[in-house]
């Protein structure tokens, strides 16, 4: 059914598209400023094991305690020094556990 309709979305914007004719003067094309280019960042991969989560689940518990007031997720990462990838596994963990809990968009020790 889907395919169907594509097929006839297809047709349709065939059909209602103008044909331009070719000018029988070209003109030049104009020359476009180059963009800066970026610098590409390559993401460091975060391993799920249950080593390397616990690890982080712990980063996470530590600045939670040394701030001993509700963090939001960028603010943990920003204190334990970690990806935000990585705050989100360790707050899996601890609230598995029992360990923290949400206070609107904050996180606190429980």
């Amino acid at each position: 059914m889907a395919e169907k309709k594509a097929t006839q979305a297809a047709a349709a914007v065939k059909k209602a598209a103008p044909v331009k004719k070719e000018a029988t003067v070209k003109a030049a094309p104009a020359k476009k400023a180059e963009a800066p280019k970026k610098a590409v960042v390559a993401k460091a991969a975060v391993a799920l094991n249950a080593l390397n989560v616990g690890f982080k689940a712990g980063d996470v518990y530590q600045a939670l305690a040394t701030a001993e007031k509700a963090l939001t997720v960028a603010e943990i990462a920003k204190a334990a020094k970690i990806s935000t990838e990585e705050v989100l596994l360790g707050m899996g963990w601890l609230f598995k556990e029992g360990k923290i809990k949400d206070e609107g968009a904050k996180v606190v020790l429980a």
